[in-house]
């Protein structure tokens, strides 16, 4: 008996994954994004976020998993419509008032070699300094499920949106 009640405690000490822990610690804001979002966002953000929440694995990089979620939620590629689109390195980049919850950002990605990224944009935790947060997928042949994160979108040169 003191065995059983000393495992159940450890269980439940013990830290959840990162990925998992990047869902709770956003879950309000994430679930507000998804209610004022509009109905086309909010099938995506939701089939995203189910996604998140079952560690689903998509063989590919972030844009495989995004194409997967769009096309999960019924929206193949000829029910998106590109609303901006620059170039990687000399823009034009996208105004914050164009981004929306749900869109399908291309951005600069600061915090990994600078390298191009896409992810899901769910909401502005800082628009004066265009901090999102973003459900971000890792690829690059990681096994790995999906994850919600705060990037710099100062420099998101391609929008992609459900309609």
């Amino acid at each position: 008996m003191t065995k059983t009640i000393l495992a159940a405690m450890l269980l439940l000490t013990l830290p959840l994954s990162a990925r998992q822990n990047s869902y709770l610690k956003y879950q309000q804001f994430i679930l507000r994004a998804e209610a004022g979002a509009t109905t086309p966002a909010r099938e995506v953000m939701q089939t995203v976020r189910n996604m998140v929440e079952n560690k689903v694995v998509i063989r590919g990089a972030c844009w495989d998993y995004l194409d997967a979620a769009f096309t999960r939620a019924g929206y193949l590629r000829g029910a998106r419509s590109i609303v901006h689109k620059g170039k990687k390195h000399s823009g034009p980049y996208a105004p914050t008032t164009k981004i929306q919850a749900g869109d399908w950002l291309y951005y600069i990605n600061h915090s990994y070699h600078n390298i191009e990224h896409s992810g899901m944009f769910i909401g502005w935790t800082n628009e004066r300094k265009r901090q999102g947060l973003i459900m971000s997928y890792a690829g690059e042949g990681r096994v790995e499920p999906a994850r919600y994160k705060i990037y710099d979108l100062s420099h998101v040169y391609h929008i992609m949106r459900a309609q």
